[in-house]
């Protein structure tokens, strides 16, 4: 589920290389899908930031609608994978408190 997260969160910051990451199933391939997912959101804040940057200074082609949509999707995608580290974290210590 949290994969299947991390994915949604990385389709809606524009990333294309979930899909392939996540049906090979091997870590190296886990660590890029984290990689490459983590900086779709970061490429989502950056345009977010952009977007607002030009339409604050006025720019011919940036509009209020553009600014905002790159703004939601930025928060988005940041709210997703800020849940899916809270259930990492979850998981992790789930996982430390068992009695073996």
């Amino acid at each position: 589920m949290m994969v299947s997260a991390l994915a949604s969160a990385q389709s809606l910051s524009g990333g294309t290389g979930g899909t392939s990451a996540l049906s090979s199933g091997s870590s190296g391939d886990f660590l890029s899908l984290v990689d490459s997912a983590l900086r779709g959101v970061s490429d989502t804040q950056n345009a977010a930031a952009q977007a607002e940057s030009g339409y604050a200074v006025g720019a011919s082609n940036a509009t209020l609608g553009t600014a905002l949509v790159a703004s939601d999707r930025a928060e988005v995608a940041w709210n997703a994978t800020v849940a899916i580290r809270n259930e990492v974290v979850s998981a992790y210590q789930s996982v430390m408190s068992m009695q073996f």
